[in-house]
């Protein structure tokens, strides 16, 4: 009984989950749509910082690495996009 209680307490989503996971969702959002500042300031946190984004991550309950691999798949995507919308021009 213990091992079940002890299991369903570490996928249950607490407080400080929703907090971090809020932290990264709008650290992502100002580097989509954010002005340039905030659009560099995020862009550094997401791809060059290392400490605090790890730690970021791990109190949201996300993989830094596999969190890290798909931000870079939208980065790659949209530098892809942009380069054949000024092809277009």
């Amino acid at each position: 009984m213990l091992e079940v209680q002890v299991h369903n307490s570490e996928t249950e989503e607490v407080p400080e989950q929703r907090l971090w996971r809020a932290v990264l969702a709008s650290t992502v959002q100002e580097w989509i749509s954010g002005p340039l500042r905030k659009k560099r300031e995020a862009e550094q946190f997401l791809f060059e910082d290392n400490e605090d984004y790890r730690m970021v991550c791990c109190s949201a309950g996300v993989d830094p690495a596999h969190f890290r691999n798909r931000l870079e798949k939208l980065r790659t995507g949209a530098n892809l996009k942009a380069l054949v919308l000024a092809s277009q021009n």
